[in-house]
């Protein structure tokens, strides 16, 4: 599907009100029509959760519940490579599901259960750990694959909400024996910071997590381990540089938005501080310098804007790209990301639903398929991704319930070593904490 030049005339192509057409050969301003009908934000919310629940429930395999790494929009793939960080969105979300009444509570269970068996008993690991990237009906690594902490720490945030939500005996047993054999030790490779990967081949990567990022959840869990616990000197060694961005200022390093929400997907920040920050703060502030920054790239890409904003780490016509701001990364081209909004939507709750229904308003069917909005699209040029990634249909849905319920937060923080491992990393209560904070009080009537 592409757009033609009268779409982008009266506005199926943008979703502001008004917007300058420099530099495309348009002298004129040009006014939307009038709003097609929208949806409530109950009503799109959850036909975003039901959609992601439809992938991690047909595009995994249901003997290891293994999740395909990505796959076609419309559903029908036959790729068989997972990965580590999809199936730990994946078994979180079955907990949503299991919930919301997606689908039956005994199929759901029988799921995760089986999923817990093959990667407790039978997953090829190496010191505990899966590789990235598998075969999702063997579990055996796809090609010359790492070792990935980060993604085996996305893997073990969704195993360790399933102990908490079902909090089963054989469901316990399972989730402990995959968390507490990970030698987490191993993977600082005798440093006070994580190797980035390991390969058979080459060793440790000279690489490390070595500053603010998505890696906060990776060094939490494993000062918390009880059986391989690093010391809180780890976190204490990450680098945390200032940004400043017009009025923001927040920890980050130059990055996509998502290493801003990947951690809060879980681990519930609200009221809290270390020694550095209150994260959840630093996260709300990048998600508003990043919304400025997107309109300032209107001139050029008429497509952002404050109604319409969006770019982190995605899909694009030259293939997968990390990409974002501020400050600019990646070649940037006007291509939109609906994970950057829906990530960061317990953040900026009002900002990031109404961009979620402009996208769902203005362009419907052609970014919305079966398993709900396309990775990326390009409304400039046309260009539409085929696939969604199990890690952006992921923090979608993990962020959409958080925004609703903060179902995932009071699940996930229930879990014994999280506690102590925050404890551990200096955590301390950061002023009152409300059940929800202002950018919630909207959300909550959606539930």
């Amino acid at each position: 599907m592409t757009w033609t030049r009268r779409d982008f005339l009266y506005g199926v192509i943008s979703a502001t009100a008004v917007f300058p057409l420099a530099g495309r050969g348009l002298t004129s301003d040009v006014f939307l029509p009038p709003n097609p009908a929208r949806r409530d934000d109950a009503t799109l919310l959850d036909e975003v959760e039901r959609t992601a629940f439809e992938y991690f429930w047909n595009e995994a395999d249901p003997d290891t519940g293994l999740v395909r790494d990505r796959a076609n929009a419309n559903g029908g793939d036959n790729r068989t490579l997972a990965s580590a960080a999809a199936t730990g969105f994946g078994l979180t979300a079955l907990c949503i599901g299991h919930q919301r009444n997606y689908r039956s509570s005994e199929e759901i269970k029988a799921r995760i259960q089986a999923s817990l068996q093959f990667l407790a008993e039978k997953a090829p690991d190496v010191h505990g750990f899966i590789y990235h990237f598998v075969d999702m009906k063997t579990g055996a690594r796809s090609h010359s694959s790492e070792i990935s902490p980060i993604d085996m720490a996305i893997l073990l945030c969704g195993v360790l909400t399933c102990r908490e939500y079902f909090d089963d005996p054989e469901i316990r047993r399972l989730s402990d024996a995959i968390y507490n054999r990970v030698d987490w030790n191993w993977a600082l490779n005798k440093g006070k910071l994580f190797s980035m990967a390991w390969t058979p081949e080459s060793g440790f990567s000279g690489h490390r997590w070595d500053s603010y990022c998505e890696s906060m959840m990776l060094y939490l869990l494993a000062m918390g381990s009880p059986t391989h616990p690093i010391p809180a000197e780890c976190w204490r060694s990450i680098r945390r540089p200032w940004m400043t961005y017009g009025n923001y200022r927040f920890i980050s390093s130059p990055a996509p938005l998502f290493v801003h929400q990947f951690s809060h997907a879980w681990f519930d920040f609200r009221g809290k501080q270390d020694d550095y920050t209150n994260y959840f703060e630093n996260s709300v502030l990048a998600s508003q310098a990043h919304q400025q920054f997107c309109a300032e790239l209107n001139r050029k890409f008429p497509c952002y804007s404050k109604k319409v904003w969006g770019i982190t780490a995605s899909d694009s016509r030259k293939g997968y790209v990390a990409w974002g701001g501020p400050p600019m990364q990646g070649p940037i081209d006007g291509t939109i990301v609906p994970a950057a909004a829906a990530g960061s939507l317990p953040f900026v709750y009002s900002d990031a639903i109404a961009v979620l229904k402009n996208l769902r308003s203005y362009y419907g069917d052609q970014i919305w398929k079966r398993y709900g909005f396309v990775d990326a699209f390009n409304p400039l040029t046309g260009w539409v991704s085929r696939d969604v990634l199990g890690i952006d249909v992921g923090i979608t849905m993990l962020m959409a319930e958080n925004a609703r319920s903060q179902f995932v937060w009071n699940t996930f923080m229930r879990n014994p070593e999280v506690r102590i491992a925050m404890d551990r990393a200096g955590f301390h209560a950061f002023g009152e904490q409300p059940p929800l904070l202002a950018s919630h009080a909207k959300a909550k009537a959606a539930v």
